[in-house]
């Protein structure tokens, strides 16, 4: 079943930085460096639409090169690009240092212009009828608090499902205050705890936890380890696939999400939605994009057998 899904939040430059031999902090690291477009909203958005979705994609963005850069991925992927362009400014970038296996050593994200994406925005009719025509809203937590709120409460007032990904600790708790109205809260546990200000022993008690916030579903990933996912009265816990050799870690996160609403969309339970969630994060960590480029909904079934049942949680 295919959805029409609106996207907000970010669509910027990644860079990336991978040292090739052994981290050696305080130190020059010999490696290498790429860039791509990127953001969580919009590597999202792109997998969205290869998954075979209509996704439009409204973020702010600079008059710049890197601008028109994120333009054309966009395209590419098959997204109805609708940015708010500031041509005096400059697009945002995530800049980070991996890794020879991939993860993460630091980052910094320079992300000032998402501020201006303010709440009188929404009230724009080019945007509220985006909003109208959606089946499903996807935003990020680049998006400003306030931003957020008024988006939610606009979801909540229309009956739109209402999905959001984290981003990262300093940014998930943007969500804190409108929980209630989240349908599906993408999370890592770093960012689990950073919202709930608790990490629990056993982590199938996440689910208790997240609804005692007033949370109504959502998925805490933990790298290698299993992912637990709730939604309603069901909660599940899924052991990520094997998989060989890690091309980068960027994205993964995002892929998972992407996967896991496209089968929700499709009908599919929780516990099925998040083997394609696993399978779509399996693709993209073998992938050296923050998006892979061959990501399909055949390439995602022809995967799936690979990914494990889920464990219901009692």
């Amino acid at each position: 079943m295919t959805g029409r899904i609106l996207v907000f939040g970010g669509a910027h430059i990644d860079r990336r930085g991978r040292i090739s031999g052994e981290t050696a902090p305080g130190a020059s690291n010999p490696g290498s460096w790429f860039e791509e477009p990127g953001g969580g909203g919009f590597n999202a958005a792109r997998n969205l639409a290869r998954l075979g979705h209509r996704v439009r994609m409204i973020s702010p963005r600079g008059g710049d090169s890197t601008g028109e850069a994120v333009a054309a991925a966009a395209a590419a992927a098959g997204i109805d690009d609708r940015p708010f362009v500031f041509l005096d400014r400059k697009t945002p970038s995530y800049t980070a240092i991996l890794e020879r296996d991939g993860n993460l050593v630091i980052a910094l994200a320079d992300m000032e212009l998402y501020r201006l994406f303010t709440p009188r925005r929404l009230g724009i009719r080019a945007v509220r009828e985006a909003i109208d025509d959606a089946d499903l809203i996807l935003c990020d937590g680049n998006l400003p608090e306030e931003t957020i709120a008024a988006l939610a409460a606009l979801a909540d007032d229309l009956g739109k499902p209402l999905a959001a990904i984290a981003i990262s600790p300093a940014k998930v708790v943007r969500f804190r205050e409108v929980l209630p109205r989240i349908d599906y809260l993408f999370m890592n546990e770093a960012e689990a705890a950073a919202i709930a200000g608790i990490r629990p022993e056993n982590p199938d008690q996440w689910p208790a936890i997240l609804r005692g916030l007033g949370l109504k579903g959502g998925a805490i990933t933990r790298g290698g380890r299993e992912t637990i996912a709730f939604s309603g009265t069901v909660a599940a816990s899924l052991a990520p696939p094997a998989i060989g050799e890690i091309a980068d870690v960027t994205g993964a996160g995002d892929s998972f999400a992407a996967g896991v609403l496209s089968a929700l969309i499709a009908g599919l339970p929780l516990d099925q939605a998040m083997r394609h969630g696993a399978a779509a994060a399996a693709i993209t960590l073998q992938s050296p994009f923050a998006t892979a480029e061959e990501l399909s909904q055949d390439l995602l079934n022809e995967r799936l057998p690979l990914v494990p049942d889920a464990r219901i949680l009692r």
